[in-house]
């Protein structure tokens, strides 16, 4: 390979602890595939960088979902992420990603510190960038799923943080065609996501009982149509002769605008 790093440096080892996971998942693949009754295998195992998935041979439009855990937030280039993202899924996919986010945006002195860099802190994203960010590259609003204070407890860590406060957090975001007709809709889950039959948890404001009726706003229902929830609902415009019924379940009404829904989000920030 060229360039490659020195064998006496962290880079190498970082290199070849790579590429020994990449050995022992390729290795274990027709054993997988035996196990769980598939005739072929279903999974490749590429190597690449998230900000140039073009370079490791992912083409466009080409994938349903993309499935990140606390890999963003160790990337300088957020926003490449999220443009690579965006370019690779289909329309109607979705980035499912759980993440560290901060309370403000971190100053460079904390962003270029070796070891925050390496707990996960130093390159955690302002959560308000998030919603900048993936409005510029053409998402739909970020949806938070879930959230937990993100508790640091290295005292000289603590010191060196101050006032900075950090949050573990999942957000979905959808890749909904711009041309796609916004408008509130009354819509029924249908209870046949397997694992999910009685209810689904769609984020923090919605979780739909099956068999009952709930008014969306604008945005969540494009998502419904024009995603792989389509097939979960039967969908149609709010009625204007009465108003839908709000299932004991759902955390929260639905509400008239995006940026508005986006506003919920402090709830789960409240103690940063």
């Amino acid at each position: 390979m060229a360039n490659s790093p020195e064998p006496s440096s962290a880079l190498y080892y970082y290199y070849l602890f790579i590429f020994k996971q990449l050995e022992v998942a390729r290795k274990y693949t027709d054993y997988h595939t035996e196990k769980f009754g598939y005739k072929k295998s279903n999974v490749d195992f590429i190597y690449g960088y998230i900000e140039k998935l073009s370079e490791a041979g992912l083409k466009d439009s080409s994938f349903d979902i993309i499935i990140s855990n606390g890999v963003v937030n160790l990337t300088p280039d957020k926003t490449a992420v999220l443009k690579e993202a965006w370019r690779v899924l289909k329309d109607g996919g979705e980035m499912y990603f759980s993440d560290v986010y901060a309370n403000l945006n971190l100053p460079q002195e904390l962003r270029g510190h070796s070891v925050l860099w390496g707990e996960c802190l130093g390159g955690a994203l302002w959560w308000k960038e998030l919603l900048r960010i993936a409005q510029e590259v053409g998402f739909s609003t970020p949806r938070l799923v879930t959230a937990r204070p993100f508790n640091v407890d290295n005292k000289d860590l603590l010191e060196l943080l101050g006032d900075y406060k950090f949050v573990s957090a999942t957000f979905r975001l959808f890749k909904i065609p711009p041309d796609c007709p916004r408008t509130k809709c009354e819509v029924i889950y249908n209870g046949s996501v397997r694992g999910c039959e009685q209810q689904l948890e769609f984020d923090a404001n919605y979780t739909f009982q099956a068999g009952e009726v709930v008014e969306v706003d604008e945005e969540t229902a494009a998502i419904l149509k024009n995603s792989r929830f389509a097939a979960k609902f039967t969908i149609q415009p709010v009625s204007t002769s009465k108003t839908a019924a709000v299932p004991s379940g759902q955390r929260c009404s639905g509400q008239s605008k995006a940026s508005e829904k986006a506003s919920s989000w402090p709830f789960c920030f409240q103690d940063l």
